[in-house]
């Protein structure tokens, strides 16, 4: 199911948001886009969307943009530049090819302009309450979506409601014709017909396109449907299974097709199915 969701903060130092994005797919596939600084939160992220979110291929990303300065700060952090000296020192010995660090590259390192340091403890923790914020946004969006996919998916089941109802009186007229027609071809080829046979001939048509059964189970089916969609929460997987079986009833129904209106209800049948299939994909 798509969704979109994004949050963010500002510190004196920068902005830090997080952001969800999702299309559709039948299982949940989680990636994330986050810097080195953030990776640590990744198992805690997955373990959070995943209570939250059941279906999509869900990407969130987390960003942080250091803030852009007027006025530079006057000194820079001094522990840290003796650090990173010291390694680049220990670097260069065993690698003297190694080019390095120039005055930019040290000025741009995280925390060295302290003004513009923030501690990752507090981005971390912040991290956590946008992650948590916009999962509640994503969800509220995809319940927006879910029930106006919901109300698409009922018009179909009435549609196919109301075929149904008109189907199944067809049954006995067809029967009927049947017989007339095979009493009249009898009664061309012979001087007395046996009527016994023509009986037997009649009763087993009958029993050959009896599409009472189909008709019960696909009534069966839409029920459930309703049901599923009214309880609400993650439906997407039962009504795939459901989508499958409405469309063995209606293979069914096809097969026993002795008019071209049976056969016309079959392909109609089969058109709603789709269109339902192709909402389905889009629901949790």
């Amino acid at each position: 199911m798509t969704g979109f969701a994004v949050q963010s903060r500002d510190f004196p130092s920068g902005t830090l948001s997080v952001e969800l994005r999702a299309v559709n797919s039948r299982f949940l596939d989680l990636v994330f886009r986050m810097g080195e600084d953030f990776r640590a939160l990744e198992p805690i992220f997955r373990e959070r969307i995943g209570e939250a979110v059941r279906r999509g291929k869900l990407e969130c990303r987390v960003n942080y943009v250091a803030a852009t300065h007027t006025r530079l700060p006057e000194t820079v952090n001094t522990a840290l530049l003796q650090q990173l000296m010291s390694l680049s020192g220990q670097v260069c010995m065993s690698a003297p090819d190694a080019k390095p660090m120039s005055v930019a590259e040290i000025l741009r390192w995280p925390g060295m302009l302290e003004e513009n340091s923030t501690d990752p403890e507090a981005l971390h923790s912040a991290a956590q309450e946008l992650l948590r914020a916009a999962l509640s946004e994503f969800n509220a969006s995809r319940a927006r979506e879910g029930a106006k996919l919901k109300a698409v998916i009922l018009e179909r089941v009435l549609a196919m409601r109301h075929q149904s109802a008109r189907l199944r009186p067809q049954v006995p007229e067809i029967v009927a014709g049947y017989r007339d027609k095979i009493t009249k071809r009898m009664e061309e080829i012979l001087q007395s017909p046996d009527h016994e046979r023509i009986h037997q001939e009649v009763a087993l048509f009958a029993q050959k396109i009896d599409v009472d059964e189909e008709i019960d189970r696909l009534l069966t089916h839409l029920d459930e449907i309703e049901r599923v969609l009214n309880a609400g929460g993650a439906t997407g997987k039962r009504l795939d299974f459901l989508m499958q079986e409405l469309n063995r009833e209606a293979n069914t129904l096809g097969s026993k097709a002795v008019s071209l209106e049976f056969s016309q209800t079959s392909v109609e049948f089969k058109v709603l199915i789709e269109q339902m299939r192709e909402q389905v994909q889009n629901l949790e």
